[in-house]
């Protein structure tokens, strides 16, 4: 009896699928368990006094009520942060180098993003643009912002990181550093010659700011009201649908094929026939238009944005990466989700469990001091790249 095997392309494509969604559940799970029972445990306490009154609820109730929310807000930031973390991992699984520049040249996407919006609104196409001409508009906007991102990528390691390969690895992470600050200056000095300021606003349009009710039930006699932006969905969708298209094209395609066989050995693959700098320039391009793409996307989600803009959503993305597994495009996945909930459970969360003692400006220490504790005992990340040989 001969068994029935599956297409490549599917089983590329539905791959992601399964394990973003085993990420995203055991995640959820996890976080849900510990936060339930710290505040079960906490009944009783100073805490649960304060917030019943105050709010009429206690620890447990607050916790449960607003759960749902939280982890969905947390998958989107998320994703944020996974989308961007892709092209650290892109670069440094072929060069074993950090590209710490990346984070502008995810400004650099926000940044022609939004100018073409503002333009757009400018010439009054937004004010009465219709729900199809709206999405057609973002979409021109998440393009474009690709585009020069990938292409600023691909100038800069053919002017800065290409002449210092074969340098010890301090020189090239110091080009990054210096890169990263010329490319902050250069879209200040582009944005004050050419429009005069510093901080610009996505447009409003369309329906991306439209609240949807997904669900309202009872928790454990608790009530739960669990709502979603249309931004949000567009955010989650339009990554999802990256990470799913990287797999493919470097599972799948030639040239995806020709980027493991640098990333693993160079110079065999060189001796193979494969045009290395070639293959090398096409990584920042996939790597900097996922970048610019990630760019439009968060000023789509946070509306403003600015020429330091950059720095720490490009903190937390590669931390993201290194929690996953650096140069692993699936830990880049599971880093990002795992550090956005972290992150907005912290958020919200926070200033309830220490009866106002730390609010939510202190999520960030928070979380990073979790991801510490998860690097110590696992220091090569989640999916397991050896972190201390490659950075």
């Amino acid at each position: 009896m001969r068994r029935r095997s599956r297409s490549p392309v599917a089983v590329e494509i539905l791959r992601p699928f399964g394990q973003l969604f085993a990420f995203i559940l055991i995640t959820a799970v996890s976080l849900s368990s510990f936060l339930i029972s710290l505040a079960f445990v906490m009944r009783g306490s100073n805490a649960d006094q304060v917030l019943m009154e105050h709010m009429g609820q206690g620890l447990l109730g607050f916790t449960i009520s607003n759960l749902p929310q939280v982890l969905v807000d947390g998958i989107t930031i998320g994703f944020v942060y996974a989308a961007i973390a892709l092209g650290y991992s892109m670069v440094y699984g072929v060069l074993e180098f950090i590209n710490f520049a990346h984070s502008e040249i995810f400004a650099i996407g926000a940044f022609i993003g939004v100018e073409f919006l503002i333009a757009l609104d400018n010439g009054n196409r937004l004010a009465g643009a219709s729900i199809g001409q709206s999405y057609l508009f973002l979409g021109m906007a998440i393009l474009g912002g690709m585009i020069i991102a990938g292409l600023a990528a691909v100038t800069v390691e053919r002017v800065a990181y290409r002449p210092l390969r074969g340098a010890p690895r301090l020189v090239p992470l110091i080009s990054a550093i210096g890169v990263s600050f010329f490319l902050v200056d250069a879209i200040r000095l582009i944005e004050s010659v050419t429009t005069g300021q510093f901080y610009r606003v996505f447009p409003t349009f369309g329906n991306f700011d439209q609240i949807i009710e997904l669900a309202h039930f009872n928790a454990l006699g608790f009530p739960v009201n669990l709502v979603i932006q249309v931004k949000s969905l567009v955010v989650i969708l339009a990554a999802v649908t990256m990470m799913v298209g990287l797999s493919s094209f470097v599972n799948l395609s030639k040239i995806g094929k020709a980027i493991r066989a640098v990333a693993q050995d160079r110079p065999t693959a060189s001796l193979m026939g494969i045009d290395v700098n070639r293959i090398i320039a096409i990584t920042f391009l996939i790597g900097g238009a996922l970048g610019g793409a990630a760019g439009v996307l968060f000023a789509l989600k946070f509306t403003r944005i600015d020429p330091f803009m950059g720095f720490f959503p490009g903190l937390k993305a590669f931390t993201a990466a290194v929690l996953g597994g650096i140069g692993n495009l699936v830990g880049a996945l599971l880093g990002g989700i795992v550090l956005g909930m972290l992150e907005t459970a912290a958020g919200a969360y926070l200033s309830a469990f220490t009866a106002g003692a730390f609010g939510a400006e202190y999520k960030d220490i928070m979380a990073f001091a979790i991801l510490i504790l998860v690097l110590i005992i696992r220091p090569h990340g989640l999916l397991g790249e050896q972190v201390s040989q490659k950075a």
